[in-house]
């Protein structure tokens, strides 16, 4: 068994509404840098992005961006970029998604837009269709996602969610305790036949 080393962070480019939400993202940071967890994210320095790996820096950790080329000037300039410790440019997003798993131990979704949304869905799914068992955060950041999961009770209710029990996320309402809740689990011994199908997808 080996403990979470690095953890991907989904969550939005922009701040949001909630101020809370940002002060979630660099409270998660600073409590990862504080537990030795390096962050893999999508890169950007702005929003809730942004205040995560503010969190990292700030408190000496790690940081991992991985950003595909044509979103750098949207999301961030290469002046931002270098303060990371590793930058990695991909060509598109599938690429940047498989780059962000390959390089996750987890996965934690803070409040977000349609592209948080697709990323946590996906993570999701590969873990329903057993291709991997990596431990699944849903952040409910002000209750955030209570309207996805509402959705996900009527699909299962109208039989369009069979195998739920592939897929069990972990949902958090308190952010300050997502990093101890992490640093309690152990992952798996590595399954390469997982990993190679995952490399296919």
């Amino acid at each position: 068994m080996n403990p979470i080393r690095s953890v991907c962070v989904y969550c939005g480019s922009s701040a949001g509404r909630d101020p809370h939400y940002v002060e979630s993202g660099r409270r998660l940071g600073r409590d990862m840098a504080e537990a030795g967890m390096r962050l893999v994210y999508g890169g950007g320095t702005r929003g809730i992005m942004g205040a995560v790996s503010d969190g990292v820096v700030a408190g000496g950790g790690q940081v991992t961006g991985i950003i595909p080329r044509f979103l750098i000037d949207m999301e961030a300039t290469e002046r931002e970029l270098k303060r990371l410790d590793e930058l990695v440019v991909t060509e598109d997003m599938h690429e940047r998604k498989h780059l962000m798993f390959q390089r996750s131990d987890a996965f934690v979704a803070l409040p977000g837009g349609i592209g948080t949304l697709e990323e946590l869905v996906e993570i999701m799914t590969w873990s329903q269709l057993g291709r991997h068992a990596k431990p699944i955060v849903i952040a409910n950041v002000g209750g955030f996602w209570d309207p996805l999961a509402r959705l996900f009770d009527h699909m299962r209710d109208e039989g369009f969610i069979h195998s739920a029990h592939q897929v069990q996320p972990i949902v958090i309402d308190d952010v300050a305790d997502i990093v101890p809740r992490l640093a309690a689990l152990q992952l798996p011994e590595a399954d390469e036949g997982r990993a190679e199908i995952i490399e296919r997808l």
